[in-house]
């Protein structure tokens, strides 16, 4: 199960199971069938597209938000994590160590769409201590995946 993980992994999904069937020398069928069971136990999550939005006509605008809040009693951080989580504009959500609680990356139409979401939404939570939101001007690399920039610079170098 391990290699067809890491095989789906480095690939991010896009290999047949025929391909690893042959990478491993097993049956496409047993391939199958492993991958099956994964998803079954909620190990395989999903497979996932990503795109350079840059490159498209679609205005789309991405924030980290970091959240600082108040555990709750016997539940700590998992019952605020599932009330943000539910939200269709939250793209990821992490527990992270260090300065704030949760890390929580979205997406909208616009800067006011954010800021509104954050505000109505975020902000007014009891267990919300502070939110700081962090605008993501542009992505480079995002799930391993090197986001090119086919514009180059094309000034002459010139030095004295």
């Amino acid at each position: 199960m391990e290699e067809i993980l890491r095989i789906l992994d480095k690939e991010k999904g896009r290999v047949s199971r025929e391909k690893i069937a042959q990478m491993l020398g097993i049956s496409e069928e047993e391939v199958s069938e492993k991958i099956r069971e994964m998803e079954k136990q909620n190990i395989i999550v999903g497979y996932k597209t990503i795109v350079n939005w840059d490159k498209t006509d679609i205005d789309l605008v991405t924030a980290l938000i970091e959240l600082r809040i108040t555990p709750q009693r016997g539940e700590g951080f998992d019952k605020v994590a599932e009330r943000i989580y539910k939200y269709p504009q939250v793209r990821s959500l992490f527990l992270m160590s260090g300065a704030y609680d949760l890390a929580v990356t979205i997406s909208g139409k616009s800067m006011k769409d954010v800021a509104l979401f954050v505000a109505s939404k975020l902000a007014p939570m009891d267990s919300i201590i502070s939110t700081a939101t962090h605008f993501v001007l542009k992505k480079y690399k995002e799930e391993g995946i090197v986001f090119e920039d086919d514009e180059k610079d094309t000034r002459q170098v010139i030095t004295l």
